[in-house]
């Protein structure tokens, strides 16, 4: 009996210095993280508070990448110690509200694209960064305006198409200027009503003439002057149909609504995102700026332009799965694209 319970004694001391190894190795893991994302917490009380949720995240993170059962995989990021609902308030924001049933007489009927056959070449893949239409990858920080810089993307890949000029466009102007239209600052927008602002405004000027600030300001600043690029109308592709979304990406960058509220989304760092990551609220915007086929096996993929910062994803980019409606990507609000003076 005294030997049992030497035995069991051993076992728990044993069982509570393998945890408090464990918990120091997250420690660890944390400070390391702390120093390169330049974390600072204003007191104890609050550190103790985020790392907690860090180390729930990074465990959570570990569970999924040991199970080594996908085509993605997933890491610690400048995310790592907020929640998941902290992290869909503050990073994405495509809406706020209610759907519009419609977004203005500004967008012209039918799909201009639609009877465009793909070459052989364009059929295998298509990136509009090898094609100098894609500007460096954005940060949208805490301001859910992730519509503006869908938009913005989309704006600037047209204008490079049709003029052979790749511009920085200015997502502040679109958060200070549109929301006459419809659009609501950093608490949510889409990105239809902000091409009706660009046509409504004349254009929209460049990054370095009215750069972002994080914030939607109080007035906009926006004269009239330094138009840098214009948009001659907007189409819409037809919902739940991925080979046409494929033909308008053929063609040029197009502004897409997703679901972006998981932890697989927030931690994700490479490989191509399977449906089964996503969660069910569409809440956020991206630029669709090419498709492929992954030579991994991960299958076809669309090449998704985010505006997290190039410490997210693949530089800042994610290869989501092509061909499954994977994270709600043509399914409730229909992808859309700028037109030049040719539409």
């Amino acid at each position: 009996m005294a030997a049992s319970a030497c035995c069991l004694l051993l076992l728990v001391s044993l069982l509570a210095t393998t945890a408090a190894a464990a918990n120091y190795s997250m420690v660890a893991r944390h400070e390391k993280w702390m120093a390169e994302n330049g974390r600072k917490y204003k007191d104890a009380a609050e550190k103790a508070r985020r790392f907690k949720v860090f180390k729930a995240n990074v465990e959570r993170i570990d569970r999924f990448n040991a199970a080594g059962d996908k085509t993605y995989r997933l890491g610690a990021n400048k995310f790592t110690d907020l929640t998941d609902e902290e992290f869909v308030s503050r990073y994405t924001g495509y809406s706020n509200g209610s759907v519009p049933s419609t977004f203005g007489a500004k967008k012209l009927p039918g799909f201009m694209y639609e009877n465009v056959s793909l070459s052989e070449g364009d059929s295998q893949g298509v990136d509009w960064r090898e094609r100098g239409a894609v500007t460096n990858v954005k940060d949208q920080s805490t301001c859910g305006c992730c519509w503006a810089f869908s938009a913005a993307a989309a704006v600037e890949g047209i204008h490079q198409i049709t003029t052979n000029e790749l511009v920085s466009l200015s997502e502040q102007q679109l958060l200070d200027c549109s929301t006459q239209f419809g659009n609501k600052g950093c608490d949510g927008g889409y990105m239809q009503y902000s091409f009706n602002y660009i046509l409504a405004a004349g254009g929209i000027t460049t990054e370095s003439a009215y750069p972002y600030q994080r914030v939607q300001g109080s007035t906009c600043q926006f004269t009239g002057e330094g138009v840098a690029a214009t948009i001659s109308g907007y189409q819409e592709v037809p919902l739940k149909d991925e080979d046409a979304l494929a033909q308008a990406v053929a063609n040029q960058p197009v502004s897409v609504y997703i679901t972006a509220g998981s932890l697989q989304f927030k931690q994700y760092m490479g490989g191509v995102f399977t449906g089964d990551g996503c969660d069910q609220n569409l809440n956020h915007a991206v630029t669709v700026v090419g498709y492929g086929v992954d030579a991994a096996g991960g299958g076809e993929y669309w090449l998704i332009k985010n505006s997290w910062g190039m410490q997210w994803g693949e530089q800042g980019y994610m290869r989501l799965q092509k061909g499954q409606g994977a994270c709600g990507i043509v399914s409730t609000l229909a992808p859309a694209y700028p037109g030049n003076t040719y539409m």
